[in-house]
């Protein structure tokens, strides 16, 4: 089996390409241009490298959200556009999930942050049993100030990764009171090649859907949604 993984939901794109149990090939950039500069050209030379005949693949992972709306959107539409080409499934892999595998088979309870602007961060909270990833808390947007009184009240040590631990690591030292670390920068961030390992196990346990069905999972609206909404709420509530 031959999947394409793709992930462009932060900071983060990054692109990666898994034949069975191998990773063939990951190209990750973590810097200031957008995806739209840097997907499809990480594609080109991902698969120039590897000779790669896009017609060999067998479905395509996505970083199917949270996470940044622009981001999420270019990825999506890179990914339908290749399924629909190329007549294979789409692998839909919650990003905070695809995070926590980054750090497969750790003690202790992971919680990756992915910041959401206005003091909240994406989450969640998994343990590894079993050598299988186990969702305890699936992702949700939340506040940090509340994301640590959860931890605190779980009494676990917590390992933390991800692009929001850079924003908040001086907050989260200051309100927990549990036992907790930060992961190491070769797997702090988003990488493709967890989509395409988490999307390896869901293509065999049957978990696809048609390109044309898909559609990213935001967890919260856009600040254009918002702003209008406010807008609208403003206009109702002025005299006329």
């Amino acid at each position: 089996m031959k999947l394409l993984a793709l992930d462009s939901s932060g900071l983060v794109a990054s692109v990666a390409v898994l034949e069975d149990d191998n990773l063939l090939a990951e190209y990750t950039i973590n810097y200031k241009k957008t995806h739209s500069q840097t997907l499809l050209p990480m594609l080109d030379a991902v698969s120039s490298m590897l000779e790669l005949d896009l017609h060999t693949l067998d479905a395509i992972a996505i970083a199917a959200g949270p996470g940044s709306f622009t981001g999420l959107r270019i990825g999506s539409a890179t990914a339908k556009g290749l399924c629909l080409s190329l007549d294979i499934p789409l692998i839909e892999v919650p990003t905070v999930d695809a995070l926590a595998y980054n750090l497969f088979d750790t003690d202790k309870l992971v919680c990756p942050m992915m910041d959401a602007r206005r003091s909240q961060v994406y989450t969640g909270f998994y343990h590894f049993e079993q050598h299988q990833l186990v969702v305890c808390e699936p992702q949700m947007a939340i506040a940090v100030t509340d994301l640590a009184e959860k931890l605190n009240a779980r009494r676990e040590e917590v390992i933390f990764l991800g692009d929001g631990v850079a924003v908040y690591r001086s907050l989260l030292d200051e309100l927990l009171t549990v036992p907790h670390s930060y992961a190491p920068a070769h797997v702090n961030k988003q990488r493709a090649a967890a989509v395409g390992a988490l999307g390896s196990l869901y293509y065999a346990a049957g978990k696809m859907v048609n390109a044309d069905d898909y559609q990213p999972e935001y967890l919260r609206k856009s600040q254009a949604e918002r702003e209008r909404e406010e807008a609208l709420k403003k206009a109702k509530e002025e005299p006329s």
